[in-house]
């Protein structure tokens, strides 16, 4: 078994709002720019350009879950999966995204990981907050 680190973050938004921005892939450079810089829909694929390189994207289906798990394919073939939640907190919704620490991934590295990861949802708290 894997190490893992749920990171959240509370908004003031109905989950729904918030799942309905998050849920968008073509959102995802104006909320998580940790990572993603630009994404486009190739063919039915979702490709974008991120710290990594070029990426391939495959979300969950939509549905009233809140559930955006979504597989992120490396230029290398490795898929890794992220699963990521919203949930009512409230009247307001709480984001959660688990990391799993990949070997050989040092402990620095885990950690840096997830300060980008919290910083995106930061941004995600701070984009629909404003809508």
């Amino acid at each position: 078994m894997m190490e893992t680190r749920t990171v959240s973050v509370s908004i003031r938004e109905s989950p729904q709002k918030v799942y309905e921005f998050a849920a968008d892939p073509a959102n995802l450079p104006k909320w998580a720019p940790g990572f993603v810089k630009s994404i486009d829909n190739r063919d039915g694929q979702w490709v974008a350009q991120t710290t990594m390189g070029e990426v391939t994207f495959a979300f969950a289906e939509r549905n009233s879950f809140g559930v955006l798990d979504h597989g992120v394919t490396l230029p290398s073939g490795e898929t890794f999966s992220n699963p990521m939640r919203i949930v009512a907190n409230g009247q307001g919704s709480e984001v959660l995204f688990t990391l799993f620490r990949h070997a050989p991934m040092t402990e620095a590295e885990f950690d840096r990981d997830a300060t980008v990861v919290l910083g995106d949802l930061e941004k995600l708290k701070a984009v629909i907050e404003a809508l």
